[in-house]
């Protein structure tokens, strides 16, 4: 079994995040097996932990702190609860808030990556003389002969999540170890790997969606904390009314269900949001082929390495469950501008884009404008 860890001539001091799941204790586990000195640390990112899911599905309940206690108990190693839920509030959820107000659609996974695991946690970490976090994440690192080190998709590409981690600069890549990284084997195997630990979190169900909804609605959190706001909801070739909303915020480039549109198009076909103001509080919809994008500008680009020397061809993922599409990618003005080989569609702005070179994660960047075919805007 291969550990992604590096391989030095002294154990490393590890602080290994455990999230109460089992993917994270496995890696614990794995770090502690390698030799190194590891502690466990549980992040508390909600001031009121009941109010974030419950169930065993997320990351940031009461029960989902025990469950980590619990496994490092088995473990054997010393373990931590560190409350970051301010540093999480204003960082991620706030985040998550401002960009959906502002017709975005975020990552609040991503976001949390760059700002709590590996920017507040690992700061802290290293303050108290750690070298390096320890994570349950699907990616690799490759270290080369320069020891400069690379991140890389998982050996199993069904559970990579190498587009989570895209945000991570190198210095954050020299202090993080991914122990599943190199695991070519399904979930069912970990589990069963965790249950031979005698870890009790091996039949713990994998959290889903965003942890600090805690009854998975998107919409009526927002709604909470922006308030109703109606507006319109108008076709995009002709300009008329064909609904109301009760706030724009709730709506995603692409979505098609639950627009309430009084009347079917004149062709009968099915509509798609197609894009979100703000401003005037209004979304408008279209047919799906309006919907393609062949080129986007994107900000912030933060790289896994070196920033790249000369435009050139690319993969690129455009969100964590998503495929893989060729570009033709180039900074310009410290931006990043991408264009497409064949035409994409849902691509929204506030996502994240993930270039590749073969499985090597070049960096990401967040879209902030996308570039519609001709035939959309005449649609």
């Amino acid at each position: 079994m291969t550990e992604n860890l590096p391989r030095t001539a002294r154990p490393l001091r590890v602080l290994a995040a455990m999230s109460g799941g089992v993917d994270s204790a496995v890696a614990a586990a794995r770090a502690v097996e390698a030799g190194h000195d590891v502690t466990g640390v549980h992040l508390a990112l909600s001031a009121n932990p009941q109010s974030f899911r419950t169930g065993a599905r997320g990351c940031c309940t009461i029960e989902d702190s025990r469950d980590a206690r619990r496994a490092a108990d088995v473990i054997g190693i010393p373990f931590y609860c560190w409350d970051l839920a301010e540093r999480f509030r204003e960082d991620v959820v706030e985040d998550f808030v401002a960009e959906y107000e502002a017709g975005r659609t975020p990552n609040p996974c991503l976001r949390c990556n760059e700002k709590i695991k590996f920017a507040a946690l690992l700061d802290k970490a290293l303050a108290l003389g750690f070298d390096a976090v320890c994570t349950g994440h699907y990616a690799t690192i490759v270290e080369n002969a320069d020891g400069s080190r690379e991140l890389h998709r998982a050996s199993d590409m069904a559970k990579d999540q190498s587009y989570v981690l895209g945000v991570l600069d190198e210095k954050q890549l020299a202090h993080a170890l991914f122990p599943l990284g190199d695991t070519i084997t399904t979930k069912d195997e970990i589990r069963a790997e965790a249950e031979r630990r005698g870890l009790a979190v091996a039949k713990k169900p994998d959290s889903h969606d965003i942890c600090f909804i805690a009854d998975g609605d998107t919409q009526g959190f927002l709604a909470k904390r922006l308030g109703k706001a109606e507006g319109d909801i108008v076709d995009g070739a002709t300009g008329e009314k064909v609904g109301t909303h009760d706030g724009a915020y709730g709506f995603t480039i692409g979505q098609r269900k639950g627009l309430r549109i009084g009347h079917p198009a004149p062709d009968g076909k099915p509509r798609y949001v197609l894009d979100i103001s703000p401003v005037n509080n209004t979304v408008t919809v279209g047919p799906v082929e309006a919907l393609d994008v062949t080129a986007l500008t994107a900000i912030r680009p933060r790289w896994c390495g070196s920033t790249p020397a000369a435009p050139g061809t690319y993969t690129a993922q455009l969100r964590a469950h998503g495929g893989e599409t060729e570009v033709f990618a180039e900074v310009v003005d410290g931006e990043l501008r991408v264009t497409f080989t064949e035409p994409v569609r849902g691509v929204a702005p506030g996502q994240a884009i993930v270039l590749y070179d073969d499985t090597r994660v070049v960096g990401s960047a967040t879209i902030a404008t996308t570039t519609r075919t001709a035939a959309a805007a005449t649609a």
